[in-house]
């Protein structure tokens, strides 16, 4: 497990990182998105890395890395726009969204934790494909209950199946980094 929480936090700083430096570049415009805006962009990601993991082309550049680590930033976003509601204007200062970030990532991370415990890293010895397609499950399941006006009769809601698409994406980079580690070596 303690390899599992220096992997985590590792994957976690370079999303950080990305969403820090995009920040810087385009401010906090993702503030006037609709949490279903972002659940389609987040879908739209998730979409891309079984069309590539199927077909095995990549004809845009950027890899399954990238589009992963799109879906756990993209995710952040959500989970912060579920909780503030979205703007008409990009009203949030870099520092405050940061601070946000860093709020939605720790409740992701110890639910990640518990059910580690749990589940025994079951995760570990499933494919990168598997972890998208449940991705890609969650995501209809959001858009269900969006559809629904947020309400469900048994089931968890919105942000519970947010903070399983940010660990199944961490997941995900981390298979992949150990799978380009295991090619170096």
């Amino acid at each position: 497990m303690k390899e599992t929480v220096s992997q985590y936090q590792s994957i976690i700083a370079e999303c950080r990182d990305i969403f820090s430096k995009k920040t810087k570049d385009y401010g906090t415009a993702w503030r006037i998105l609709r949490p279903s805006s972002l659940t389609d962009q987040i879908f739209i990601k998730a979409n891309r890395i079984r069309t590539i993991q199927e077909e095995g082309v990549n004809k845009v550049g950027e890899g399954l890395k990238e589009e992963f680590i799109g879906i756990v930033n993209y995710t952040v976003m959500a989970l912060i726009q579920i909780e503030q509601g979205y703007s008409d204007q990009a009203d949030m200062a870099a520092e405050k969204a940061l601070a946000e970030y860093n709020a939605k990532v720790k409740i992701a991370f110890d639910l990640m934790m518990d059910k580690n415990h749990d589940y025994g890293e079951a995760w570990r010895d499933m494919r990168v494909s598997s972890l998208c397609d449940l991705i890609l499950m969650k995501l209809l399941r959001v858009k269900q209950i969006e559809d629904n006006q947020g309400k469900t009769l048994i089931s968890e809601g919105i942000d519970a199946n947010f903070h399983d698409i940010l660990n199944y994406a961490v997941f995900a980079l981390i298979l992949l980094a150990e799978k380009d580690w295991e090619q170096d070596a």
